[in-house]
C-alpha cells in the first residue's frame, strides 16, 4: 500500500511539474529546426477539427502564431501576410495562421481584414503549449483571453512566431521573438522562403 501511495504521489508531482509554464515570453522553449510538428489538433472556423500533421502533409507551411483579432501588432502582421500572400502560393507554400481566439472570432478577423489563407483556432493553448511558446499573462489579461477563446483559454498566449514545415512536418525555419511587437518583416520571410527553395 505504501508502495501504491509513494508512486501515486510520484505521478501527481510529475504530473503538475508537466503543466508547468512560464510566466514570462522569454523563459518559453520552442521547438527546434530539425524537430517536427506534435500531434495537435485545431478548429476551423466550421468547428471540423483538424490534424495539424494532416494540414502540413498537403504542401510545404508556413505557420504563424498570433496573439488574437484584439492586437493590433498582430492585426499589422495579418495584413502584410496578405499583401505577400501570392508571392507565397506561388513558391509553393500554403499559409496557416493560429491564435487562441475562438473559430467565431477568427471568422471576424478573416471578414474585417478579407484575410484568404487559413486561420485556425487554438483557443485551449494546447498546440502552443505542445509548440513550447506558450507562457502564463498576468490575471488582468485573463478575462480578455477567456472572452475571446470562448472561456476555454487557460490564462496563456503563445509568443508571436513564424515556423516553416516541409511536407514531413519537419521545422525548417522559425522566427521567434518575445518582444511581441517585433515580427518578421514579409519581405524578410519572402527571402528566407525563396532560399528554403532547392
Amino acid at each position: 500500500m505504501r508502495a501504491l501511495l509513494s508512486s501515486l504521489f510520484m505521478l501527481s508531482t510529475f504530473s503538475i511539474v508537466a503543466q508547468h509554464y512560464p510566466d514570462k515570453a522569454v523563459d518559453i522553449s520552442p521547438l527546434l529546426i530539425g524537430e517536427k510538428v506534435p500531434k495537435v489538433i485545431l478548429t476551423h472556423l466550421s468547428g471540423k477539427t483538424d490534424s495539424l500533421i494532416a494540414i502540413l502533409a498537403k504542401q510545404e507551411t508556413v505557420v504563424i502564431f498570433y496573439r488574437g483579432g484584439w492586437c493590433p501588432f498582430c492585426n499589422v502582421q495579418l495584413a502584410e501576410l496578405q499583401a505577400i500572400e501570392s508571392d507565397i502560393l506561388k513558391l509553393g507554400y500554403q499559409i496557416v495562421a493560429i491564435s487562441p481566439d475562438s473559430p467565431e472570432n477568427l471568422k471576424a478577423s478573416l471578414d474585417k481584414h478579407k484575410l484568404n489563407y487559413q486561420l485556425l483556432s487554438d483557443a485551449n493553448m494546447n498546440v502552443a503549449q505542445q509548440f513550447g511558446i506558450a507562457f502564463n499573462v498576468p490575471e488582468n489579461s485573463k478575462e480578455r483571453l477567456a472572452k475571446s477563446s470562448d472561456g476555454q483559454n487557460p490564462g496563456q498566449l503563445p509568443v508571436p512566431s513564424v515556423f516553416v514545415f516541409n511536407k514531413r512536418g519537419e521545422i525548417i525555419f522559425e522566427y521567434i521573438n518575445p518582444d511581441y511587437k517585433k515580427r518578421i518583416p514579409g519581405n524578410l520571410l519572402l527571402t528566407v522562403l525563396k532560399e528554403l527553395k532547392p
